[in-house]
């Protein structure tokens, strides 16, 4: 039960942390914000609106609110540079890639 109520704890916090910095982005760049947290502009204004006392509340739920943007394995790959290592020194051309793929997908769920 222990791990139980640490874990809790840590979602928590994970989730309070989460909450201030997507509010800071919101508030300094709303379209960065958008493109980097990919939510939409209705869930920006909503976060944008939070009180303290509201972000705490909405954080200490059971439930991690932030989650991997991307679920394929080729985006994966490429940021992590997967089996690349050997054929080349520098990771940056696939971590272009990968953040072009990416900034795709983003604009097809806008």
């Amino acid at each position: 039960m222990l791990t139980e109520d640490r874990l809790m704890s840590e979602i928590r916090d994970a989730n309070l942390s989460y909450l201030i910095l997507a509010q800071r982005l919101i508030r300094a760049d709303r379209a960065q914000a958008l493109y980097r947290l990919g939510i939409s502009e209705e869930v920006a204004s909503i976060i944008e609106a939070l009180t303290p006392s509201q972000m705490i509340k909405v954080a200490s739920g059971n439930t991690l609110m932030c989650r991997f943007r991307f679920d394929e394995e080729m985006i994966w790959s490429l940021l992590a540079d997967h089996g690349r290592r050997g054929e080349r020194e520098d990771g940056n051309a696939s971590r272009l890639h990968a953040s072009i793929l990416m900034a795709g997908k983003f604009s097809e769920a806008v």
